[in-house]
C-alpha cells in the first residue's frame, strides 16, 4: 500500500484529500504546518507528498526546499495543490524541483491521475537501478549517456548534460549538491534544473542519489566492508542518512540486500554446477 503525506493548512481540504486517496487503497498521513510536513517526511519516508503552498509556520516552498537538501528525502516525488497559481509560481516550484502542480478546482480524478503519473515514474527508476547488479561505472571515461540510459529508450543529451553526468560520475562520493554540478558546467541551478528535468524527467539531485546507490550496490556485492565504509565511499557523510536512502530506493536495508543477493548469486552458482552436461 502506497504512502502519502498530505500537508494542507485547512482541515476540511486536508480530510477530503485523504478520505479520497483512501477509498482508492492508500495511505494517508496528514499535516496541518509546513514544520510538521518536514518531520513527518523525515520520519516516515512518504511514497509521495501533496502539499499546499499557503502554510503557517513554513509555507509550501519552504517544505519543497528543505526536503529537497536532505538526501533522505530529496527525491520523494511532491506534488503542490493551490488555489492560486501565477506563472511566476508555477515556475518557483518547478525550479525548486515539484514534480507537478495543480490548481484548484480540480477533481479527485486529477489528482490520482497526477499521483499515478508520478508513482510510475519513480517506479520504473528504482526497477531499472535495481536491476543494475554489476553496472557501476568504474572509470571517468564512461560515457556519460549510459549513466543515464533509461528502460525504455536513451536520452539525447545537451552537451552540458553530458558534462554534468560526468561531474557527478567523478564526485559522487563526494559530498556534491546541484549547486557543484551547476558551477562546473558553467549554468545555473535553477536552469540546469530546468533543463535536466525536461529531458530526463528528474532533478539533479536524484541522479547524484542513485548513482550512489549504484555503487553501494557493487560494494555490497563484492566486498565484506562494513556499512559505515560503503557509506562513506559512496558519498554519505551520516550513516543513517545513507540507510534511509537505501530503504527508500530498495525497500530493505543494506544488510538484507547483502544477504539476499548474496544468496540469489549463490544458488545460480549451485544450479550450474549440478547442471548435467549437454552433449
Amino acid at each position: 500500500m502506497k504512502k502519502i503525506l498530505v500537508i494542507e493548512a485547512q482541515a476540511e481540504t486536508r480530510n477530503l484529500f485523504r478520505e479520497g486517496l483512501e477509498a482508492k487503497g492508500f495511505y494517508t498521513i496528514g499535516a496541518e504546518n509546513g514544520r510538521v510536513g518536514v518531520h513527518l517526511a523525515r520520519e516516515l519516508l512518504p511514497d509521495l507528498i501533496i502539499c499546499g503552498v499557503m502554510l503557517p509556520e513554513l509555507d509550501g516552498y519552504g517544505v519543497l526546499a528543505t526536503l529537497r537538501k536532505d538526501p533522505v528525502t530529496a527525491i520523494i516525488p511532491f506534488i503542490f495543490v493551490t488555489a492560486n497559481a501565477t506563472q511566476t509560481d508555477l515556475r518557483k516550484g518547478m525550479e525548486l524541483g515539484a514534480h507537478d502542480y495543480l490548481t484548484q478546482p480540480f477533481t479527485l480524478e486529477d489528482l490520482l491521475r497526477a499521483i499515478a503519473s508520478q508513482l510510475e515514474k519513480h517506479t520504473i527508476l528504482r526497477q531499472w537501478y535495481a536491476a543494475q547488479q554489476q553496472p557501476v561505472l568504474k572509470t571517468p571515461s564512461t560515457d556519460a549517456a549510459t549513466i543515464t540510459a533509461a528502460p525504455q529508450s536513451s536520452f539525447a543529451l545537451d552537451r552540458h548534460l553530458s558534462e554534468a553526468f560526468r561531474f557527478i560520475e567523478d564526485n559522487y562520493h563526494r559530498s556534491i549538491s546541484l549547486s557543484d554540478v551547476a558551477q562546473a558546467v558553467g549554468y545555473s541551478p535553477a536552469y540546469l534544473t530546468d533543463l535536466m528535468r525536461r529531458q530526463t524527467g528528474q532533478p539533479v539531485q536524484r541522479w547524484i542519489i542513485e548513482r550512489r546507490m549504484a555503487a553501494a550496490r557493487s560494494l555490497l556485492l563484492e566486498t565484506d566492508q562494513m556499512m559505515e565504509q560503503i557509506a562513506a565511499q559512496v558519498g554519505y557523510n551520516n550513516l543513517v542518512h545513507f540507510f534511509r536512502q537505501f530503504r527508500q530506493i530498495h525497500g530493505t536495508t543494506p544488510q538484507a540486500w547483502r544477504s539476499m543477493h548474496r544468496s540469489q548469486v549463490s544458488a545460480k552458482k549451485i544450479e550450474r554446477s549440478v547442471s548435467p552436461i549437454k552433449n
